[in-house]
């Protein structure tokens, strides 16, 4: 089962962790969190309880494309594309092009909130 590791931070201490790590002053711990949000507020809008549950389809369903998910899910395609990008750019979604369709693909079972 994977875990993502969610760390919360304000967006100057997300860019001081940044610039040391390019710098070679920092070297983040494997068990370090790869996602970073600047506010539990911000967290909360991309993990809601919708946002799990579609995650969830994802996962156990394994649609093909984002109109056998939006099927799946009675949610209009365009705004479930708008939400998968949101999702992908924080990397809790990978979107895997196939042809002419993409598949969204859930890339863990888990979240490890860090504060």
């Amino acid at each position: 089962m994977k875990i993502i590791k969610i760390g919360i931070a304000s967006q100057e201490k997300i860019r001081e962790r940044m610039l040391a790590i390019a710098k070679g002053e920092f070297k983040p711990k494997p068990s370090d969190p790869k996602i970073w949000f600047t506010s539990m507020r911000s967290l909360a809008e991309v993990l809601s309880d919708e946002n799990r549950a579609l995650l969830d389809v994802i996962r156990t369903s394994r649609p093909a494309s984002i109109s056998a998910l939006a099927l799946l899910t009675g949610r209009k395609q365009g705004n479930l594309s708008r939400t998968l990008k949101t999702m992908s750019r924080y990397g809790l979604v990978k979107m895997e092009k196939h042809e002419r369709s993409v598949r969204p693909i859930a890339r863990a079972e888990r979240y490890q909130i860090m504060a």
